[in-house]
């Protein structure tokens, strides 16, 4: 199935959560699925990262060009950093149990790219070059310890996607609150209105 890699897909904040919430519906194991499931969505899903992400990236582009390659890779960093930091939410702490698997999946992010990152105001490098999308889902990845960081993250109560909450005062809820904040609405809403109707007909 062909994903359309839409804004909404781009809620985390920060490329390594877009990636984490590739899976969708990780607290339903009836309805959970895999948009990586086939390798070529990572191409795919990099092309429109650079776009989404472009001020994360310093205005660098992702390159994915043996999809099948390097999907063993970016499921590893994305399954490290979901329960790495998934836990750091629901525990208010970062578990040093999930760091080594956490580390050397970023590390073999990493190990396949000759490419200088880090200089000042260029994070990911020099944006005149593309960068491998293992390489740049490692370094943002790797970004998200900081400790202000993780005091901002959160889990979507609707869809259970992982997201940065860069609001003034740390108060967002939703990872989207026109999609899953107008569907819990209408939920409520929907509840309330059965919940008079039975009392209305008893």
């Amino acid at each position: 199935m062909i994903v359309s890699w839409t804004p909404h897909r781009f809620t985390g904040g920060i490329l390594a959560l877009d990636t984490a919430n590739t899976v969708v519906l990780r607290n339903d194991p009836q309805k959970t699925f895999d948009r990586f499931d086939d390798p070529n969505e990572i191409a795919r899903f990099a092309e429109a990262a650079s776009g989404f992400r472009a001020s994360e990236l310093g205005g660098r582009r992702l390159r994915a060009l043996e999809p099948h390659d390097i999907k063993p890779t970016v499921i590893s960093i994305r399954e490290a950093t979901d329960r790495l930091f998934r836990h750091a939410v629901s525990n208010g702490a970062v578990a040093t149990s999930h760091l080594p698997a956490f580390l050397t999946a970023c590390a073999d992010g990493l190990s396949a790219t000759a490419t200088d990152i880090g200089t000042p105001g260029r994070p990911f490098g020099d944006p005149r070059t593309p960068i491998a999308f293992e390489a740049a889902l490692a370094v943002s990845a790797l970004s998200l310890l900081r400790d202000e960081t993780v005091a901002r993250l959160r889990i979507c109560p609707n869809c259970s996607w992982l997201f940065l909450d860069r609001s003034r005062n740390a108060s967002r809820l939703w990872c989207d609150m026109a999609v899953c904040g107008n569907r819990q609405k209408a939920n409520r809403y929907y509840r309330r209105r059965t919940a008079a109707r039975e009392v209305s007909n008893a």
